[in-house]
């Protein structure tokens, strides 16, 4: 089988959500033994979609990349056109379908090569960017759609009616989303997977006492939020709420969070901010946390719930966040909070109760284990791309 991706950016230094599950699945098929090409943008940042990684093809971890250059990047009046179309209500296909020309990137580029690849399957991941828009308008009887998708306002523009309703299929990654969509759109006429997102088996090591030392933690306790440090995906909210539950309850428990630093939180000893991590490290900290926190509210999945259950850690989410409220739902893996009060009893009780934490860290890697590795995901869900093509 012939699988193209078209992505918005790609990458092994890219860390998004979506970009990084699209190079997952494009590697785990490759390994498989599908035909696998990836057409792209030269993006690394999606805040501007500037050309970065140079035009041409290479080979990432052994799956050909093509990299085109885009028209228009994010254009310098996206934000104002935001406010007209989200705060002044202004709606219509001219100024709906300027949003998402302006949000970017445009790439005519890879939807032609993509077009002209001869691919069985060409695969769009997320919904939101103008490559998809366009590319399953020009390649709907090929195109596979994993919207990505969370209740967000863009969700509800016109220019994604033709997204959601146009393409050969549907893929999810969780109960929540697919219910989202169907509220919002008419695709009962589409096949439509229920999937998720692989995950890998936790390496051993290393020790996280190795990583307590080299971030300068001691032997204090802590709570590790993973991934992007950005205002947007809550984490300064979960500074303020950390802030608040520790002048209530004094005492040695930290918080770290490890990832590109987008918005840095205020300055305080019990708050260690580590910027980047390599793999290693990152292990280490899953291994070693109290519990993983996830404080975004809007995830289409959440990788890194996944990759602390794998290590047997607790989670805890914010209750706003459908799909990883649904998560620990279902897994019985984690907690959530909703506000001040209930982020103090959620935290306090998983800091007081070693047991508890045993066992939600349990039921959530059995959860993994069940329905989210690599392999028989891959399976299932090549078995659905030759079911409706």
């Amino acid at each position: 089988m012939r699988i193209a991706f078209v992505p918005p950016r790609y990458g092994l230094e890219i860390v998004g959500g979506a970009e990084y599950a699209v190079r997952m699945f494009a590697e785990h098929l490759c390994r498989a033994g599908d035909d696998v090409e990836v057409f792209t943008t030269c993006a690394r940042s999606a805040a501007s979609w500037a050309d970065e990684y140079p035009e041409g093809s290479e080979v990432v971890n052994q799956v050909p990349v093509h990299r085109f250059p885009s028209r228009g990047g994010r254009a310098p009046d996206f934000a104002a056109t935001s406010t007209a179309v989200f705060e002044r209500g202004l709606r219509g296909s001219e100024i709906e379908e300027r949003w998402v020309d302006q949000q970017g990137p445009v790439c005519p580029g890879a939807l032609d090569a993509a077009a002209a690849s001869g691919a069985d399957a060409v695969v769009f991941y997320p919904y939101l960017y103008w490559p998809t828009v366009h590319g399953v308008r020009r390649l709907g009887s090929r195109a596979i759609v994993h919207p990505a998708a969370h209740d967000e306002p863009a969700l509800g523009l016109a220019p994604y009616r033709d997204v959601m309703a146009g393409g050969r299929a549907l893929v999810f990654q969780t109960e929540s989303e697919r219910d989202l969509v169907r509220r919002y759109f008419e695709v009962e006429h589409l096949p439509q997977l229920l999937l998720g997102l692989g995950v890998e088996v936790a390496p051993p090591g290393p020790d996280p006492a190795a990583t307590r030392s080299a971030l300068g933690l001691g032997d204090r306790p802590y709570l590790l939020c993973l991934g992007r440090v950005d205002d947007g995906k809550g984490a300064g909210r979960l500074a303020s709420l950390f802030t608040a539950y520790k002048d209530r309850n004094a005492g040695p428990l930290s918080l770290v969070f490890a990832g590109p630093v987008v918005d840095r939180p205020p300055s305080r000893p019990d708050v260690v901010v580590a910027g980047v991590v390599d793999d290693v490290t990152k292990w280490g900290l899953l291994r070693g946390a109290e519990a993983l926190v996830n404080p975004s509210p809007h995830e289409a999945f959440s990788i890194v719930l996944m990759e602390a259950w794998t290590a047997g850690r607790p989670v805890i989410v914010n209750a706003a966040c459908a799909a990883t409220r649904e998560h620990c739902a279902r897994s019985g893996g984690g907690l959530w909070f909703g506000g001040a009060p209930s982020f103090e009893a959620v935290v306090g009780r998983l800091h007081r109760d070693a047991v508890l934490r045993g066992r939600l860290g349990k039921a959530g890697a059995a959860y993994v284990e069940r329905s989210f590795l690599w392999p028989s995901l891959i399976d299932r869900y090549r078995a659905f791309l030759h079911r409706v093509l």
